[in-house]
């Protein structure tokens, strides 16, 4: 079923009338009230209130890692899914000081997990294939992971989800899809990833150039999908279209979560409505992606925050979550001028 258009005049004149009527100038608490505006839009509510919130950290390996794309190994994939179960990586943290429900989800990580609270199970592959070998995943593996994010959220309770992810490689899978969904030169869309020195990325320009070539047929948005990868990502598109189909307050995370709303977009233009970017990456191409994911060519989607992360795991998005907080209790609880006894602008 398409996801429909959330356009819905009487209700933004509805929310903007609200917003205006607060004990405050017009428009003084800036982006804050475009984002209760959109909020109340996606929530179809004058007086949004964010429920069980869920941050689901989707995490996969890639073939490609095999090339030398990233500083670290693909060891440290299943090892930071580790750290994220037992509590010690940023997201962690974050997560337990937000009251975030966070789960993640083996999408096709190398290695076998003992059962475990907060993990979900949803391997695909033991890792990808090599990209610059051949696709990534066939089409069919590609289908089933789209097919377990729609369910797992469709498991998952509370109206707002959160994305992050863990893959060591997947800047490259990131900044493939951005270049070919989007036109744009390679060279502007690959970044350092996990902190390559300058030797490392020409090494990982060339490779992704090589893949880029290979598949030159891969056009359309699964195709890409499915010859860049990864299964996390994948996974990820599934989920944000689940969440966009079920008006979930989708709060995007950085430039490997962007790229996947950029698949889902591609797919339902529709699904950016839903969507909140938390903050502006540090890697290079996640300005770019954002300006792909704008309401026009000339305006980029506006992220809430730029504080020059890179990490992934969905830390930006925890960071960005206490706004989204305040926005809806500012449009629910806030006093209007003449609930207060104040006097208006002459």
């Amino acid at each position: 079923m398409p996801i429909p258009d959330l356009h819905d005049p009487a209700l933004v004149q509805r929310l903007q009338a609200k917003l205006d009527g607060k004990t405050k100038p017009l428009g003084a608490l800036g982006r804050i009230e475009a984002l209760a505006l959109q909020i109340g839009l996606i929530l179809g509510t004058e007086s949004p209130q964010l429920l069980q919130p869920q941050l689901v950290v989707f995490a996969g390996d890639h073939g490609l890692a095999a090339r030398g794309v990233s500083a670290y190994p693909s060891d440290v994939t299943w090892q930071m899914v580790g750290n994220f179960l037992a509590g010690g990586a940023a997201v962690s943290v974050l997560a337990r000081q937000h009251g975030l429900a966070l789960t993640v989800v083996d999408c096709g990580v190398r290695h076998a997990f003992a059962p475990s609270p907060g993990l979900i199970v949803r391997k695909i592959a033991p890792g990808t294939q090599d990209a610059s070998a051949g696709p990534a995943m066939s089409a069919a593996q590609c289908e089933q992971a789209i097919a377990n994010g729609k369910e797992l959220v469709q498991g998952l309770p509370g109206n707002a989800l959160l994305l992050g992810e863990m893959g060591i490689g997947n800047t490259s899978s990131a900044s493939l899809l951005l270049a070919r969904l989007t036109g744009a030169g390679l060279v502007d869309c690959v970044g350092s990833g996990t902190g390559l020195d300058e030797a490392g990325m020409a090494r990982k320009r060339a490779i992704l150039q090589e893949v880029l070539q290979l598949h030159a047929d891969a056009k359309e948005p699964l195709q890409a999908l499915a010859a860049f990868g990864g299964f996390e990502i994948a996974t990820m598109v599934g989920a944000v279209l689940e969440a966009a189909q079920q008006r979930r307050v989708i709060l995007v995370d950085g430039f490997i979560a962007s790229a996947a709303v950029l698949v889902a977009c591609k797919l339902e233009p529709h699904v950016v409505q839903r969507c909140v970017f938390s903050h502006r990456s540090g890697e290079c191409g996640h300005g770019l992606l954002l300006r792909h994911l704008g309401p026009d060519s000339n305006t980029p989607a506006r992220a809430l925050l730029d504080l020059g992360l890179r990490l992934g795991e969905g830390s930006g998005a925890a960071l960005a979550w206490p706004l989204l907080v305040s926005a809806c209790a500012v449009l629910r609880e806030m006093a209007s001028f003449g609930e207060a006894g104040v006097s208006t602008k002459s």
